[in-house]
Parts: structure tokens; sequence; C-alpha cells
């Protein structure tokens, strides 16, 4: 006679938790070789662009009336955000596939592929909530925000991070030979878009066949709303806008990264 199977059905909330646990576990251990990305990178380029370029610049129309480092704040803040996103869903996303393979370990447990890629996203969202406080209060030091609209900025930078780190987990979640494609998104996506979707000037000072690629850009409709809350100045159609945008962008990552990661996990 068998032995009656004692097993259980893991909650769909619950397994995507206990992912959360195992990145914790690892986070509190390895925390400070993290610091460097956790608020300190746009930490400096504010130092360096606020502060330091900042200083020859003076507040006019194309700053929306405010000093530089008050214009180029928020900015920063969810343009690290977007950087962040992209890196914590390549390839750390990939190894959990190819490399230590802990993805396949998880999904040998009642935990579901799905559940699986919540607690990554669920873990990409504290990350990122984490990373945006650190730099606000920082930036506070520096007198970088103009009102309590920091705090939304905040928040602005998570959905930011997770429409960036989503697109960017589908692309890891169907990705068998990375080759050089996560570089070259970094190179030829990441980079240009910091610097072309109007993180540090205004995006008319494109060229008008040019500026369609900021329209496009994840990080430009970021940046309106995080400008938005500090400086206002924006009426509530467009920031509905930007907000639709960008909260499509996670859905559509989050679909395809599903896919993809049943694809791979499920025999």
């Amino acid at each position: 006679m068998t032995a009656p199977a004692t097993g259980r059905v893991v909650g769909r909330f619950h397994g995507a938790w206990l992912r959360v646990e195992g990145y914790w576990t690892w986070y509190r251990r390895h925390w400070l070789s993290t610091l460097y990305s956790t608020g300190l990178q746009p930490v400096l380029f504010l130092a360096a662009m606020g502060l330091g370029f900042g200083s020859q610049v003076k507040a006019g129309p194309a700053t929306g009336g405010v000093s530089y480092l008050v214009y180029v704040a928020p900015a920063l803040l969810v343009a690290g955000a977007a950087q962040q996103g992209v890196s914590e869903s390549s390839y750390p996303v990939l190894s959990g596939f190819k490399w230590q393979k802990d993805y396949l370990a998880v999904t040998a447990t009642p935990v579901s592929p799905g559940q699986v890629l919540g607690g990554h996203q669920i873990w990409t969202t504290l990350r990122l909530a984490l990373s945006g406080t650190v730099y606000a209060l920082i930036a506070l030091l520096f007198g970088a925000w103009a009102n309590a609209g920091a705090l939304l900025v905040i928040l602005v930078g998570v959905l930011t991070g997770l429409a960036c780190g989503s697109l960017m987990a589908a692309m890891a979640a169907w990705t068998f030979d990375e080759g050089q494609r996560f570089g070259l998104v970094f190179r030829f996506i990441v980079i240009p878009m910091t610097l072309f979707s109007g993180t540090f000037f205004p995006i008319t000072q494109l060229p008008l066949y040019l500026r369609w690629l900021a329209w496009i850009s994840p990080l430009w409709h970021g940046t309106e709303l995080s400008r938005a809350a500090t400086l206002g100045g924006r009426e509530l159609l467009p920031v509905l806008g930007h907000l639709a945008y960008l909260a499509a962008l996670v859905a559509i990552g989050w679909t395809i990264a599903h896919r993809g990661f049943y694809r791979r996990l499920v025999a």
C-alpha cells in the first residue's frame, strides 16, 4: 500500500513570496556589494550634473524656472531606476535558467514558474523602492527637492524601473545563447535612452525627426511624471497617458516573460 502524499499546494502569493525570502537571504549578506547601484550611482550623477555642471546653468524656461539641480534631480532618480530595472532582469534572470539554474531547482518543488517570475518582480520592486528612497534622502541634503512631491517620484521610479525591467526579463526568458545581446542593449538602448529622454534637457531641443525616439522611450514618460510630481504645470490627461503607457509596458513584458518561464521550466 502506497503512503499518502504529504505535499501541499503553495498559494499563488505565498510561492512568489518564498522566492523573495530567498533573495532577501542573499541580499542581507551581500548588500554592501550592491551599495553603488542602490542609490549611489545616481547621486554621483546628481553631484556632477546638478551641482557641478548645474552651477553654470541659469534658471529659465528650459528648466521650468527652477535651478538646474531641482530640474535634474527627479529625472536622475527615474533614470537610475530604469537602469537598475534592466540590470536586475538581464543576467540574473538568464542565470536562473542557464548558469546557477536555481529556477529549475525551485520549480522542482510546488512553486510554479509563474510564481518564480512573480517573486522576481516583487523583489525588483522592493530593490527599486529602496534605491529610490536612498537617493531621495541624499538628494534632500543637497536641497534638490522643491516640495514633498519627491515621495511620488520614488513611486514613479519604481513604475519606470518595472516597465524597463519587465521587457528585459521577457528578453532574458527567451534568450538561450546571450552572446553580446545584453551588452548591446545597455550600449545602444539604455545609455542613449538616458541621454536623450529629457533627463538633462527638454526633448524639444532634439531635432523633430529624432523626437519620436524619446516619445516611445519609457524613461521619457517616467521623467515627465517625475517632473509633474515635483514641478507641476502638467495637465491631468497627459499624466494619465504617461501612467497608462508605463503600465502597458509592464503588462506586455510580464506576459511575454510569463510564457518564456513556462516554456523553459515546464517539461
